[in-house]
């Protein structure tokens, strides 16, 4: 039975940049979930109404999400779709869920993820909706769902037994027809499409070897499926690769810090030919060859650089869009392929115009987001797949193709320092004193270095020409050197200060620095001009990447 039930407006439900992330205790609480998924549908509801129309639903298996799913079907039902999707199990990375959405031509999916957070029943969860491109919400539809959460007084939901979720099959709600499907098939036939599988199966038969990192989370079934029962890669490839709710009671997030094991692994004698990790939710990716960590910047770059090599990609690029704090190497790629490269705020829906009106086919964020035009989210397995595809044509190490690309184009050195849980007070104040400095900075000399920007980075939007405010402090200088400062949106609790700090090196001579020693007078300035051991209290970052 279809039921209206009162409400009323919770505090605190305004969704960040890629949607609602809070702790599990919080969602579970009273009617926070259902407050909030009442108000996308509010806020997206069409002006027929969303009778007959498709809803995709999935997240990452972390604590909370079967749950969670059961309310999103019961209230998607009472709110009038036609049809419900759901990956089995409730899997559904994010990638895949784009996919989903666009191969079925679905009006948009809900996602339930908390991306690289950590998971079990005091970790974190989050929702976020994206639209019928497959991509996350633009920011007049996350402004409009925030809108609806200050003045709900109701939601629709059922009253009707939980769809069992871990049968692949159709299940009648209400009228609503509910689907649950494989998660990985559809995605599997679109990077089948993309990629040259048989050649991929010969790099594995030839000897090749990869270790894989799913790290407990969403992409465990899909690394499984794709990498050794599709392309032949040996059993144990995959490593940590079954969803676990906790994430094995590990941290997600594909960094030098949380994927430590197989860094070391890689930097031994023992390393395969390439190792990679994901993340939470299945968007992010790792890249280490033997004996080298390839930047994110850095791997967008080449991967630009070499996409044609792939067969979806085999006609060329049409442009690259990275977002601000990313390094300028995609840039230098860019200008010798005569393609324009898109400098945009953080954030994957900013993207998402560039790539719908075909401006662009490659895209990248710093923290370790890559995709392309295939669908409208950033995509861990499929950079792996393409970085595959490039070694298995030119039959060529990670580290002989970094070095060759460093040769043609030269290297940008380039690190982020995080400093997580900050105190939010204190990070305001350090930013604000930031931004306090740059109308002086702007031509004038640090530490011998001329100042050509100095400023809080605005972007407009070159397709719709909507404008976006306050993305970032930024210190150029005159060499290309950049400093740049950015509170992240994507924690729930404190404040995480992100300090990006770039070099770029033309002589071939110096492509071997370390890159923390290249860095070191620039580290050392970006502390001096933020204050940053005064004003949080660290000596030194939580993540260096």
């Amino acid at each position: 039975m279809i039921q209206t039930l009162p409400t009323a407006p919770i505090a605190g439900m305004k969704p960040g940049t890629s949607g609602l992330r809070k702790k599990v205790t919080e969602f579970a609480a009273g009617n926070y979930l259902p407050n909030f998924v009442q108000s996308v549908f509010d806020a997206v509801r069409p002006q027929g109404g969303l009778g007959g129309l498709t809803l995709v639903v999935g997240g990452d298996g972390r604590y909370y999400n079967l749950q969670a799913i059961q309310t999103v079907i019961r209230m998607a039902a009472a709110n009038g779709f036609g049809r419900v999707l759901v990956g089995q199990g409730g899997i559904l990375s994010t990638p895949a869920a784009s996919c989903v959405i666009r191969q079925h031509h679905a009006f948009g999916g809900l996602i339930l993820s908390a991306s690289h957070n950590p998971g079990g029943p005091d970790g974190d969860f989050g929702i976020k909706f994206n639209g019928a491109n497959g991509g996350p919400a633009a920011e007049k539809v996350t402004d409009a769902i925030y809108a609806c959460t200050l003045k709900i007084t109701a939601y629709r939901s059922t009253d009707t037994p939980d769809i069992d979720l871990g049968r692949i099959g159709t299940t009648q709600v209400e009228g609503m027809s509910v689907h649950v499907i494989d998660p990985v098939a559809d995605y599997l036939a679109l990077m089948r499409r993309l990629f040259d599988f048989d050649a991929l199966q010969r790099l594995f038969a030839s000897g090749f070897t990869l270790a894989f990192d799913a790290m407990h989370a969403v992409t465990g079934p899909y690394a499984h499926a794709i990498f050794e029962r599709e392309l032949g890669a040996a059993p144990g490839t995959v490593r940590h690769g079954t969803p676990l709710p906790d994430f094995g009671g590990h941290h997600p997030d594909p960094n030098l810090v949380h994927a430590r094991e197989l860094y070391d692994l890689m930097m031994s004698p023992q390393a395969p030919d390439l190792g990679a990790a994901s993340d939470g939710d299945g968007d992010r990716n790792l890249i280490i060859g033997r004996g080298l960590f390839v930047a994110p910047s850095d791997s967008l770059a080449m991967l630009a650089a070499n996409a044609h090599l792939a067969p979806a990609y085999a006609k060329g690029i049409v442009g690259i869009a990275r977002s601000m704090p990313t390094s300028g190497a995609a840039d230098r790629v860019a200008q010798a392929l005569g393609v324009p490269c898109y400098e945009t705020p953080t954030g994957w829906k900013f993207f998402g115009n560039l790539l719908d009106a075909g401006k662009v086919t490659l895209c990248g964020e710093e923290s370790a987001g890559t995709g392309s035009d295939h669908v409208r989210e950033k995509d861990g397995i499929w950079a792996v797949l393409l970085w595959l595809n490039v070694l298995a044509v030119r039959r060529q190490s990670v580290a002989q193709v970094a070095h060759e690309h460093w040769a043609r184009y030269g290297r940008n050195y380039y690190t982020r320092h995080d400093y997580e849980d900050v105190d939010s007070a204190a990070a305001q104040a350090l930013m604000q004193a930031v931004a306090a400095q740059l109308p002086t900075l702007a031509g004038a000399t640090l530490d011998g270095r001329p100042v050509v920007i100095a400023d809080d980075f605005s972007y407009l939007d070159p397709i719709d020409a909507s404008v976006s405010k306050h993305q970032g402090l930024r210190i150029v200088f005159a060499d290309g050197s950049r400093i740049v400062y950015r509170l992240s949106g994507t924690g729930t609790s404190g404040a995480t200060l992100r300090v990006y700090i770039e070099r770029f090196e033309g002589d071939a001579a110096r492509h071997g620095l370390d890159t923390q020693e290249a860095l070191a007078d620039l580290i050392a300035l970006a502390d001096r001009v933020a204050g940053i051991r005064q004003r949080t209290g660290r000596e030194v970052p939580s993540v260096i990447t």
